[in-house]
C-alpha cells in the first residue's frame, strides 16, 4: 500500500512538461511499418469468382401495410 502510495504522490509532483514514456510519439521509422512487398505482388486473377445471394430480402410495400393495420 505505501509503494502505491508514493507513486500517485510522486506523479501529482511531477511538472506537466514531462510525460510518461508510453505517451511519448516518436517519428514512424521503416522498421515500425508494415512490409507490403507480398501484397503488392499478389494476384488477383488467382482469386475464384463467386456470386453474391442477397439474403436480407427488404419487405414489399404491401407486407409493409398489412403489419400497420395488424398493429391498430
Amino acid at each position: 500500500m505505501l509503494a502505491q502510495g508514493r507513486a500517485t504522490t510522486a506523479a501529482a509532483h511531477r511538472p506537466e512538461s514531462i510525460q510518461h514514456p508510453e505517451t511519448l510519439r516518436l517519428p514512424a521509422t521503416m522498421a515500425d511499418k508494415p512490409d507490403i512487398s507480398e501484397v503488392e505482388k499478389f494476384d488477383k486473377a488467382k482469386l475464384k469468382k463467386t456470386e453474391t445471394q442477397e439474403k436480407n430480402v427488404l419487405p414489399t410495400q404491401d407486407i409493409i401495410e398489412q403489419e400497420r393495420k395488424d398493429k391498430s
